[in-house]
């Protein structure tokens, strides 16, 4: 990489950027890393392979030129469960009327709409609902046949062509990985990204499919969006690398007094794994068409950084809407004023989970304590996978964490971990050649000056991923 800039951030979460029309530039992308997006998203649900690997190109020139690691996240579309077509294109469903969704593709009207899902029709039951266009129709299931599902409309309004189905009650025989999927994964992950978003999870072997599709060239990040996802979370957290709680699809199969508690869930149990933790979906919404978020969106940010989440996401916000760079800036801003308050680090300090009964976790934890004791001004962990900056983040310590590793995919997959500052370094030789390079490091990137102290962690001998063994205390000279 280039030589670097002085560029640190002055938070410690994250800030995730879907990119899309209105971001597509190599400009806006620099614009958009210089305002606080660490991560960039790229939803292939929309755009083309040719369109992504562009968008990839531009993000790889910007870090080049900027001198910083970026991570970059390839979120697949995952399977898209929708009714077929009207022969008048739209048709009005009125509450207390039956409605046939059936397997025959002839145009829909009043009474009847193809279904183009076998899988549903098996799976569905007497007293199914089932929820059409994002929740705002609501059908519950009062007959079931090999072909077809009767049902009674209990929520009416306005249906037309393609609009998407939700199944809450029921788990489909459905893989989270459609053929789509597979084909852009194989495009998409020779180009190098570092993290997959895996749609629509819904049982731990989903994540293990996707695991094997990867083999270790990106981290799956499982984006938890439908209640038997929520209901399977140990088993799935237990094979994911990290996670997002998508509350788009979340908040249309979950009652809406109950997403905020899952999302409580979700990130504790990420937190107490280690595992890093995004918030995502309609965090600053209005801003698609306004320069300034609502106070209910400033705070709906702000509860994600209280919860300890790694990372908040924007997505049509900065992907299709008209205030990009804004949206950008502002998340920025209040992820910083909530840091700088005394409250949110006494709750970080109360939620910080036991370490678990590793020497591992054991010098993670000792690193924080120490550096708390003498004040130092950063944490500088040595790494080759990232596993050991992981685990002393996963400490929320007070000082900043500097992750160091001689590997550019590690690198960038720590650019969505809470409160690291990734750096490419050479392997260091010996322990004493260690401790000098943090300690250049840090005074380098801006973290402490000559006499203060840091902390190094790391595992030796160097180069054994999961090794975390060491601690030392070294002076800036």
């Amino acid at each position: 990489m280039a030589a670097r800039i002085p560029l640190r951030r002055r938070r410690r979460t994250k800030i995730i950027a879907t990119l899309g029309p209105s971001s597509s530039t190599e400009e806006m992308i620099e614009k958009l890393f210089r305002a606080g997006a660490d991560v960039f998203r790229l939803n292939f649900s929309h755009g083309s392979h040719e369109d992504h690997a562009a968008r990839i190109a531009m993000i790889r020139a910007v870090e080049k030129r900027v001198g910083r690691p970026i991570g970059i996240l390839a979120d697949v579309q995952g399977p898209k469960l929708r009714v077929g077509k009207f022969a008048a294109g739209r048709v009005q469903l009125t509450a207390g009327h039956r409605f046939r969704l059936d397997l025959n593709p002839t145009p829909g009207d009043v009474k009847r709409v193809q279904l183009p899902h076998p899988e549903i029709i098996q799976a569905a039951r007497i007293g199914t609902n089932l929820l059409l266009d994002d929740g705002k129709l609501r059908l519950r299931v009062v007959h079931c046949r090999d072909d077809h599902l009767e049902t009674e409309v209990v929520t009416g309004g306005p249906l037309s062509d393609r609009k998407g189905v939700n199944v809450p009650d029921v788990a489909l025989p459905i893989p989270a990985l459609t053929e789509k999927d597979r084909a852009d994964l194989d495009f998409v992950l020779p180009l190098g990204i570092e993290y997959v978003g895996l749609s629509f999870v819904q049982r731990p072997e989903d994540v293990a499919e996707a695991q094997a599709i990867a083999g270790g060239r990106a981290w799956i990040m499982v984006k938890m969006e439908k209640p038997q996802a929520v209901e399977n979370l140990d088993g799935i957290l237990e094979l994911a690398d990290c996670v997002m709680v998508a509350r788009g699809d979340l908040g249309v199969e979950l009652p809406t007094e109950e997403v905020p508690l899952v999302q409580k869930r979700i990130v504790r149990a990420a937190r107490a794994l280690g595992k890093p933790v995004v918030v995502a979906t309609q965090m600053l919404e209005s801003m698609i068409s306004a320069p300034a978020p609502t106070r209910a969106e400033a705070s709906d940010v702000a509860t994600a950084v209280f919860d300890g989440a790694d990372a908040v996401m924007l997505s049509a916000e900065t992907a299709a809407g008209q205030y990009p760079l804004e949206a950008a800036s502002i998340m920025d801003r209040i992820v910083a004023r909530v840091e700088e308050d005394a409250g949110w680090r006494a709750i970080t300090n109360a939620a910080r989970p036991e370490p678990r009964e590793t020497s591992a976790d054991a010098i993670a934890a000792a690193a924080r304590q120490v550096a708390h004791t003498i004040h130092a001004k950063v944490i500088a962990t040595f790494t080759m996978t990232g596993s050991t900056t992981l685990r002393v983040a996963r400490e929320r310590p007070d000082c900043p964490v500097l992750g160091l590793t001689p590997n550019t995919a590690a690198a960038r997959r720590m650019a969505v971990v809470w409160g690291v500052h990734p750096m490419e370094v050479q392997t260091p030789p010996s322990m004493s050649d260690m401790v000098t390079r943090a300690s250049r490091a840090a005074a380098q990137e801006g973290f402490a000056a000559g006499g203060e102290e840091i902390v190094v962690t790391a595992g030796v001998p160097f180069g054994t991923p999961g090794s975390t063994n060491a601690l030392r205390v070294a002076t800036v000279r």
